[in-house]
C-alpha cells in the first residue's frame, strides 16, 4: 500500500479527470482516451499530487452508467497514464466490476459516493490493499437535492461514515487504508454543507484521514451573495478547501489544479515559517 498525503506533510491535491459527456463543470471535454490522458498529464505539470479518475456523472439529475461503459471509459486511460507516470490513481466509482478490473491494474484508491453499500464492493476492496475513500450521501444522483433533511446535519454525517467504516475493518480492510468524505453537495442543501464545513474537524474524531471536494460546486454560490457561474466559482473554491485543510483535511479534490495547488504551497509556506 502506497502512503498517500502523509500526517506531517503538505496536504495533497487531487486532480478531477471526468471521463463523461455530461459532468456539470466539463461534460464532455475528455471523454475520449487520449483528450483524458492529455488532461491528466496537464494537471500533474500543474501540481496535482495524485488523479481521480470518473467515467459517471455525479451531478444532481445524472443518469446512471453501465459497468461495462464505465470500464471502456476507464482501462485504456489508466494503462496510458500507467505508461507515463507513477502519479497515484483514484478511481471514482461504486461498481463491483469496475473497481476489481482497476485494482487488477494497481490504482491506487477507490473513491466510492456509495461508501461501499453496492453488494460485491466491500469483498473487492478487502481482496485488494488499496485506499478506500468513503463519502457520505442522502439519497441517490437522480434525486438527492429534491428536499435534502437532516435533523442534526454533523451528527447523521459522522454517525454514517463510522458505521461503514467499522463495517469495512469488520470485512478485513485494513483501517490505516480508510479515507472519509462529507459529501458536500450530496444530498445537502446549502445550510447542511456550511454547517459540515464548519465544524470539519469534528470528523477527525472518528479518527480517519478527511478527502474534501467543493471545486465549482452549487453551494459555492449559493453561499455567495448574488450567486456565481461556474467558471466564477474559483476564488470561493479556494477559501473553502484551504478552511477545510486548516480544520485537518488532508486531500483536496479540485478541477482547478495549478491554482489550488499555489494556494496550498502558500500557506503550507507560512505554517512552516510559525512551527
Amino acid at each position: 500500500m502506497r502512503a498517500l498525503a502523509p500526517a506531517g506533510g503538505r496536504p495533497w491535491v487531487m486532480g478531477i479527470v471526468n471521463i463523461t459527456p455530461d459532468s456539470f463543470s466539463d461534460g464532455g471535454a475528455y471523454l475520449q482516451p487520449q483528450a483524458a490522458l492529455d488532461h491528466a498529464l496537464r494537471l500533474i505539470d500543474e501540481g496535482a499530487d495524485m488523479l481521480d479518475l470518473g467515467a459517471e456523472s455525479t451531478r444532481p439529475g445524472a443518469s446512471p452508467v453501465s459497468a461495462d461503459e464505465e470500464l471502456r471509459r476507464l482501462l485504456p486511460v489508466v494503462q496510458r497514464l500507467r505508461q507515463r507516470t507513477n502519479i497515484p490513481i483514484s478511481i471514482d466509482t461504486s461498481q463491483p466490476q469496475v473497481m476489481r478490473c482497476l485494482l487488477a491494474e494497481g490504482v491506487d484508491m477507490i473513491n466510492d459516493i456509495r461508501a461501499l453499500t453496492v453488494p460485491g464492493a466491500m469483498e473487492a476492496l478487502a481482496e485488494s490493499t488499496a485506499h478506500v475513500c468513503l463519502m457520505h450521501m442522502q439519497g441517490q444522483p437522480g434525486h438527492m437535492q429534491a428536499s435534502p433533511h437532516y435533523e442534526d446535519v454533523q451528527a447523521e454525517v459522522s454517525d454514517f461514515l463510522g458505521q461503514r467504516a467499522r463495517a469495512c475493518i469488520a470485512a478485513g480492510i485494513d483501517s490505516a487504508r480508510l479515507w472519509l468524505d462529507p459529501g458536500f453537495g450530496f444530498g445537502k442543501s446549502v445550510q447542511h454543507n456550511m454547517q459540515l464545513l464548519a465544524h470539519l474537524e469534528r470528523l477527525l474524531e472518528l479518527g480517519w484521514p478527511l478527502l474534501v471536494g467543493m471545486s465549482r460546486k452549487r453551494m459555492l454560490s449559493e453561499a455567495l451573495v448574488g450567486g456565481r457561474d461556474i467558471e466564477e466559482r474559483l476564488p470561493a473554491g479556494l477559501a473553502a478547501h484551504l478552511w477545510a485543510v486548516e480544520r485537518g483535511a488532508r486531500i483536496v479534490r479540485v478541477h482547478d489544479v495549478a491554482a489550488m495547488a499555489d494556494a496550498l504551497q502558500l500557506w503550507w509556506s507560512l505554517q512552516e515559517r510559525r512551527a
